[in-house]
């Protein structure tokens, strides 16, 4: 029996793959993968940590986690990546709002806002990416930072209390109050990152599934090539961590 289980964990049939998301499991890409793997392979235990790019690098160079699903083009020392999707960005609006029915939006129709963002991750970068944008259109907007987690942020903005911005996964969620609308032109794309020498065989198995995934998207036209996304990707003041 134990060689036999074993023989199970070699072939990534049994096992565990921790993972780092910064993103919404609501819908979209992550979504999918993590449904379709667990149908396919449902002896293997996913187990799943929210934080910043360098906590999530960081525990998979040290290989606390298998593998983290992060946003934009950066490369990290000792680590591999690839570009595997992207969303479209939105903005978060009470369902009061005068754009409330726009079809899209621009970041011209959001200048002299409130906007709020989490004081946890990805508030931060959230905060830098506002700021770039409407410094472009000469504006310095007002940000307030909320200790609170992203269902409380989405109440406040159903409040009337700011506007904030999210990624596309984040719509597949239902949140009483507000409304999403995509800001025009506003694209993220998000990326795998993995150490180097990680042979867990049930992590590959989900890196294969989620690489297999990606080149249909890509070949249904689903995806945005990640040289589209760069020039409009969310900014991250995180820095590399390692020496």
């Amino acid at each position: 029996m134990a060689r036999a289980e074993v023989s199970a964990i070699g072939r990534g049939e049994d096992g565990e793959v921790r993972i780092g998301i910064f993103s919404s499991l609501a819908s979209g890409f992550l979504a999918d993968l993590f449904q379709a793997f667990g149908q396919r392979h449902k002896a293997v235990k996913l187990s799943f940590a929210d934080g910043n790019p360098a906590e999530h690098v960081a525990a998979v160079r040290q290989r606390q986690l298998d593998v983290a699903f992060l946003t934009g083009l950066t490369s990290w020392p000792d680590c591999q990546s690839q570009h595997l999707w992207s969303e479209r960005i939105f903005a978060v609006l009470p369902s009061h709002h005068a754009h409330a029915d726009d079809r899209e939006i621009s970041f011209g129709d959001l200048a002299g806002e409130t906007f709020l963002v989490s004081e946890s991750a990805p508030g931060e970068e959230i905060h830098d990416y506002l700021v770039q944008r409407l410094a472009d259109l000469g504006h310095h907007p007002e940000i307030q930072q909320q200790a609170v987690g992203r269902d409380n942020l989405m109440q406040l903005v159903a409040l009337g209390r700011g506007l904030t911005v999210t990624s596309e996964a984040t719509t597949g969620a239902q949140f009483p109050g507000v409304v999403f609308r995509p800001i025009v032109g506003e694209i993220l794309p998000f990326r795998a990152v993995w150490a180097s020498r990680n042979d867990n065989p049930a992590f590959l198995r989900l890196l294969d599934l989620a690489r297999s995934m990606a080149r249909v998207d890509q070949s249904s036209g689903i995806n945005v090539p990640a040289q589209a996304a760069a020039s409009n990707a969310l900014p991250s003041r995180t820095r590399d961590p390692s020496p």
